[in-house]
Parts: C-alpha cells; sequence; structure tokens
C-alpha cells in the first residue's frame, strides 16, 4: 500500500487503544507502520533496478519484520532516555508498552502489502516466493478515508492539526486528478476514487464540525479498523467470483489456439470493487482482459486481438511467447543486468522482439503484464534491451 495509508493505519491503531501502553507509544505506531518501507534507501542510494530488486525485500519479510519490531521502539526508547538525561527528569516511556505497540503496528505493513497484486516475500532469506493476495488495490480511497477518517477526527482538536489535515486532504484530492489522467492497467475508476475521497471529505467535516464523535474517538478508531477486515472480507468474495469469470474466459480462449491454461489471477482496480484486472498464461501466450461482475455470461461477445497491436479496452489481448529467432534473441538480452532484475520480479513477463529481420542490432522488449505492455520502455516495469544480432 502507499505511505499514507499505512501512516495512517498506525495512527488509528494507536488511537483505537495501543497509545495506552505508554507514552510515545503513537509516535512508535506511526514509525512502526512505515518501517518496512526503510528499504527506499536503497532506491536513493542506487538505480531503480536495484530498488525494484529489493523493495518488498528482507524488511517485508518475516526475519526483517521482528528485527523492525525490535529496533524501532528501541530507538524511541533510548533517544527520549538521553532526552530525559539531559533534561534532569526520569523518563517516561514504558519499554514493554512500546514494544507491543511496535509489534502490532509493524504486522499491519506486510500484511496490507499482501492484499495487493505487488505481493510480499515473507520467506526471505530463504525462499524468494512472491505472495499476493489480490484484494485491494495499490491506493484504496475507502481504505484511505476509514483510517484517515478515525485518525482526523481523534486529532483534529487544534488548528494547526486542522491545517495538516487540510492539506493532507487537499493532497489526495491532487493525486485523484493525476492518476485520473494515466491509462495504466486498473485505473479505469479514478473517477469513483475522486467521488468517493469528496463525499468522504464532506462528511467528516460535518462530523467534526457538529461534534458527534467526542469523547468516541477511541471506538470510532476501532470501528474503522474492523470496517477494513470487513471490507477485505467482501472483497475475497467479489475476487472469488471474478476468478471464476476469469477461468470461464481463460478456457474459452485458450480453446481458439488449442492452448493449455496454466494459471488465472484476477487482480483488482481502483474504486471498483466490481471490476477486475485479468491474466493468464498457456503454454504459448499469456493474455490479459478485464472482467465486470454481473453482466451476464463472461464468454458473450469475445474477441481475441493481438495486444502488440491495440488499445481495444474491452478485448482479450494475446501476447505470443517467443519462438524460433525470436526466443534466441530473447534469451541474449535476458542475460542483461536489468532484464534479470525485472524477469525475477514480474509475475507476467513477456519479451517482444517488433524487428527480428536485423542486420547488426534489434530491440528485445520486456515488461511485466500486470502494469503494462511491451513497446513503453520506459518506467519500472517495463525496458527495452538492445542485443547484436550478429552473435545469437
Amino acid at each position: 500500500m502507499d505511505p499514507f495509508t499505512h501512516t495512517l493505519v498506525g495512527l488509528t491503531a494507536a488511537k483505537a487503544g495501543l497509545e495506552r501502553l505508554s507514552p510515545l507509544a503513537t509516535t512508535v505506531c506511526v514509525l512502526a507502520a512505515n518501517s518496512p518501507d526503510s528499504d527506499v534507501i536503497v532506491g536513493l542510494t542506487t538505480d531503480r533496478w536495484n530498488y525494484l530488486h529489493h523493495h518488498r525485500g528482507i524488511t517485508h519479510s518475516i526475519v526483517g519484520v521482528i528485527g523492525l519490531v525490535l529496533v524501532v521502539p528501541t530507538l524511541v526508547w533510548l533517544i527520549e532516555c538521553g532526552w530525559a538525561r539531559l533534561r534532569h527528569r526520569r523518563a517516561k516511556p514504558r519499554y514493554r508498552g512500546l514494544l507491543l505497540a511496535s509489534a502490532i503496528a509493524t504486522a499491519t505493513h506486510p500484511l496490507m502489502d499482501w492484499t495487493n497484486n505487488y505481493g510480499v516475500r515473507p520467506f526471505l532469506p530463504w525462499s524468494g516466493r512472491w505472495f499476493y493476495g489480490d484484494l485491494v488495490f495499490i491506493v484504496d480511497p475507502y481504505i484511505l478515508l476509514l483510517a484517515g477518517g478515525a485518525a482526523f477526527l481523534a486529532t483534529s482538536n487544534r488548528w494547526p492539526k486542522i491545517v495538516l489535515w487540510a492539506l493532507l486532504g487537499a493532497t489526495f484530492l491532487s493525486l485523484s486528478f493525476v492518476v485520473g489522467g494515466r491509462r495504466d492497467p486498473g485505473l479505469e475508476g479514478a473517477g469513483v476514487a475522486r467521488i468517493a475521497l469528496l463525499a468522504g471529505v464532506v462528511v467528516l467535516v460535518t462530523i467534526r464540525v457538529v461534534g458527534v464523535a467526542r469523547a468516541r474517538e477511541r471506538i470510532i478508531a476501532a470501528s474503522a479498523l474492523a470496517l477494513v477486515f470487513f471490507y477485505w472480507s467482501g472483497l475475497a468474495v467479489a475476487h472469488g467470483s471474478a476468478l471464476n469469470a476469469a477461468t470461464l474466459i481463460a478456457n474459452h480462449s485458450a480453446s481458439q489456439f488449442n492452448e493449455r491454461v496454466l494459471r488465472v489471477v484476477a487482480m483488482p482496480t481502483l474504486a471498483n470493487p466490481t471490476r477486475w484486472f485479468c491474466v493468464f498464461e498457456t503454454d504459448q501466450a499469456i493474455y490479459r482482459f478485464s472482467v465486470k461482475l454481473g453482466t451476464g455470461s463472461a464468454t458473450d461477445s469475445l474477441q481475441v486481438v493481438d495486444g502488440y497491436h491495440t488499445d481495444a479496452p474491452e478485448a482479450v489481448e494475446r501476447y505470443a511467447k517467443p519462438t524460433d529467432q525470436a526466443a534466441a534473441l530473447t534469451a541474449l538480452a535476458s542475460q542483461d543486468r536489468r532484464a534479470r532484475i525485472l524477469l525475477d520480479f514480474a509475475r507476467f513477463p513477456v519479451a517482444h522482439v517488433p524487428e527480428q529481420d536485423c542486420v547488426s542490432q534489434t530491440i528485445v522488449q520486456f515488461s511485466d503484464l500486470r502494469y503494462t505492455k511491451p513497446g513503453s520502455g520506459r518506467g519500472t516495469f517495463s525496458l527495452n534491451v538492445q542485443v547484436e544480432c550478429a552473435s545469437k
């Protein structure tokens, strides 16, 4: 999930009762809820390919989380003890309380990251296998509203905090307009997300002005977290239906080419639990398409098209796996360091050679079909590799 969501969940968890464990428990909850993303330091000190390789790595694993559970409260406790000594007063935090708050808040991070289609690798360093929940889009406006709303009602008791919340709300709304201009898979619901955020802000401001939440902040925060779990449960049901529909489409489409279906996934889209972005792999190709629940037969009016040359939104796009000369060029390009990292990360790696009949050099296009298709050569999830044809 995004840093805003992790921060708001940590703050809401504190306001739901963890803050009572010790002074500075709220600070620990916010820091701990974000601590697994400390791997961002790799992206700041090296290139984007190293970041892709290490992001959601050891700091998101069971071993890493246990370490962070200990590190965050220990640092906060040591800093407070040092500051208290300088001020000639007794340190206030209770270490056991900080440790318990850190354990709960830190655990929310990999759990929430697992729910989306980016996935986590919980068994590093022993196993690099990815696990995917495929329930929630990478940014979910409803979770933002639940966690953010509870945190807002619990903390907006002074004008500086109200101004800070106003800036945060404006940031969310601005981002929704930026996202609305993109055509990435799964972003069709940007307009719905914008409306949900606007409506949610109006409701929250009204509740704050009327004073309904006064003296009920802890109950509201706990209820918001409970609602997140109920929301996940509802998405799990919708995901099951989408996966069944996707499987029907996969079998129907693969039969047209006498192919064998190897795996099928249904992934969430932004702000729309009824629309799912689906990908399936056969022994000869990888396909992608969208499923909308509640629209009749899943295989009605299906059309399989060449995914490299169309932007048809409702078509089943087919990306053939490289064969013969294209396979040889792809194998050569796969030796590139950047390609190895991308292929290790990609859940549905696709390779395409636009011009196979070359004299000296050509381009091999790689992408992870979850996020983009071959040809862009830009961004974290696609890559163009130049290869020497004479070496094939």
